[in-house]
């Protein structure tokens, strides 16, 4: 790719949306490290499959040996896995942008709305990032005591997207808020739920007083 073709290519994009992938650039480098390749791989936990994987576990270990906890974390996991999932998927569908690794290797960098199905123009946003915040929320709303390292272990995968040259910062940004906004969701869903069950069996009790009392009367 010519100089002059590439900065054609980005002069129509906003000044912090140049910055973005500026950063993404001047990090694209960093991706043949050995250590950004080995925790890249690390990362990769937090692929949709993998994710599935730990989130099924989880509630199945807590079912088997009778830990309700565990299974209902398991549970929430796995529900929020999914939708961020769903989430993600629809604003990939509708947005194309170049990953920084085909900017790197020398295609125009692009960005516009389309369904383009190609991996190299679904950048935005950073699945991995969704999916490991969404899970990490999930788990901490069973297991609060193990907020910084579930918290933790979502930052670094949303990181390191980055020197890979998978993702712009933009994306993992939008993948946070993607996960963060699932997870939102199943807990607004609990909660009513909780609530809702909380108030029916509470109005079975007086009733049941009631017909009691009546009895004795």
């Amino acid at each position: 790719m010519l100089l002059a073709d590439h900065c054609g290519a980005m002069a129509k994009h906003s000044k912090p949306e140049r910055a973005d992938v500026k950063v993404a650039q001047k990090l694209a480098p960093a991706r043949k490290s050995p250590v950004v390749r080995a925790l890249g791989t690390l990362s990769e936990l937090a692929d949709q499959p993998q994710l599935n994987t730990i989130c099924v576990a989880t509630l199945g270990v807590g079912l088997i040996t009778g830990n309700r906890r565990m299974a209902k974390a398991g549970f929430r996991m796995l529900v929020t896995q999914l939708l961020s999932t769903r989430l993600k998927g629809l604003i990939k569908h509708s947005v194309d942008r170049t990953r920084p690794k085909a900017v790197a290797e020398g295609r125009n960098y692009e960005r516009h709305a389309g369904s383009d199905g190609a991996s190299e123009m679904n950048s935005f946003p950073s699945g991995h990032t969704a999916g490991a915040v969404a899970v990490a929320r999930a788990f901490v709303r069973e297991y609060p005591e193990h907020s910084l390292a579930a918290y933790a272990g979502a930052a670094a995968v949303g990181l390191i997207q980055v020197p890979r040259s998978k993702h712009y910062p933009s994306d993992v940004a939008a993948g946070m808020v993607v996960g963060l906004l699932a997870d939102g969701l199943v807990s607004g869903a609990v909660t009513r739920w909780t609530s809702a069950r909380n108030s029916s069996g509470s109005g079975s009790n007086v009733a049941s007083r009631k017909v009691h009392q009546s009895a004795l009367a």
